[in-house]
């Protein structure tokens, strides 16, 4: 039979009616002769509530704590699932993360996937059940419970499809696919029916939440399609990721939550050494011979209070927290460095930072402008539908 993988957000799963719902979904794709593999997020709201609970305790609360915690709101949705399933005649297993056979390096809160050993999976589909796996999660070599990062549900589909031989892997929340921006926040956001993973990967690593850019890059070098679909919407339309897209209208992508750091006279070598005992992933590091400079998505950095401290207090840094990033995304974005600071300068705004690369053109400002710059960006460079 030909292995399908699922993955369900946590919208998709936020209320029982909704399970049950998408235990429907899962069955008729059982019964129409495929072997189902479904990876499941904490249900709705699960994940922040955790994180606000450890933070009443401890405002930078420590990482291999937090795994410990957070990691239970995906087992309660792939039980409660499981039992839907059943429910419906048919036989279903619920696995978390270290019984699904995912292994991880022994970074907390962030881990990276280094090996899937599948083995249990494929022979509970031997035996014809479909198989529930708590994303989100894994086991280190050392035999510790890790957790992926923000998003990282799609990548525990896309490893484990790869593990299995999948063709694709379908991804479902609460918009049918990918769009030229957050339909929610811009007025005229394109649906986008089809993007290259080179596209994808850009809009992720640029705060797209849609899909996780590790999820991608997993998707990249197993050569396997995804499918962004909407969970319960009718339309059929979806966004497919693959090697081979068309070419896409672009699309304008905002990050919030970014600081700025800035180091005077920093040894680079000690200060990224401090930087990787955190877990914390610096963006656009800038090394000279007078200072430090980089970027922080503090938003995916839970201990971010006590970071912040230790590099103001022991390593002398200056902070500008609470600016955002408005990233234009595209095939043509190294020639479209003007036009971002152009529709930056209309509206009086002063880039903190600009970027241009060869798929992307950004800015960061004050985060109180973000959305409007994300705005007047998608409208001068990408256009309404």
């Amino acid at each position: 039979m030909p292995i399908v993988v699922q993955k369900y957000g946590g919208s998709s799963v936020a209320d029982v009616d909704k399970l049950q719902r998408v235990a429907e979904k899962v069955v008729a794709s059982k019964r129409a002769g495929n072997d189902v593999v479904v990876v499941v997020s904490a249900m709705g709201k699960t994940t922040d509530q955790l994180l606000a609970l450890a933070h009443q305790v401890d405002s930078s609360p420590p990482r291999r704590e937090l795994d410990m915690l957070v990691s239970t709101g995906e087992r309660v949705s792939m039980a409660l699932l499981s039992m839907a399933i059943q429910k419906h005649g048919v036989d279903a297993i619920s696995f978390t993360g270290s019984q699904s056979g995912i292994i991880t390096n022994d970074r907390h809160f962030d881990a990276r996937i280094i090996e899937v050993r599948p083995h249990r999976i494929e022979d509970e589909l031997a035996r014809g059940k479909v198989v529930i796996i708590a994303g989100f999660q894994g086991m280190s070599y050392k035999r510790e419970i890790t957790t992926l990062g923000r998003g990282g549900s799609d990548t525990t589909a896309l490893a484990m499809a790869a593990a299995l031989g999948a063709e694709h892997a379908e991804i479902y929340s609460d918009v049918d696919g990918v769009y030229s921006a957050d339909p929610r926040k811009v007025e005229g956001a394109r649906h986008l029916p089809e993007l290259t993973y080179d596209e994808m990967q850009a809009m992720a690593e640029a705060g797209a939440k849609v899909l996780h850019a590790q999820a991608v890059e997993a998707a990249r070098e197993a050569r396997i399609r995804i499918h962004a679909r909407s969970t319960f919407a009718t339309t059929g339309r979806e966004t497919v990721v693959r090697g081979d897209a068309g070419a896409a209208a672009g699309a304008v992508v905002g990050l919030d939550r970014l600081a700025q750091v800035r180091v005077p006279g920093a040894d680079p070598g000690a200060l990224l050494g401090f930087l990787q005992s955190a877990s914390v992933r610096p963006i656009q590091l800038v090394a000279d011979p007078s200072e430090v400079r980089f970027e922080v998505a503090t938003g995916a950095v839970p201990d971010w209070s006590g970071v912040r401290d230790a590099l103001e207090g022991t390593h002398g840094a200056e902070v500008a927290d609470g600016l955002g990033a408005a990233t234009y995304v595209g095939r043509e974005a190294a020639a479209k460095g003007a036009e971002v600071l152009a529709a930056v300068a209309e509206l009086g705004i002063r880039p903190r930072r600009v970027k241009v690369e060869a798929l992307s053109a950004g800015v960061v400002v004050d985060g109180d402008r973000l959305d409007e710059v994300v705005q007047a960006l998608h409208d001068r460079l990408v256009g309404p539908v």
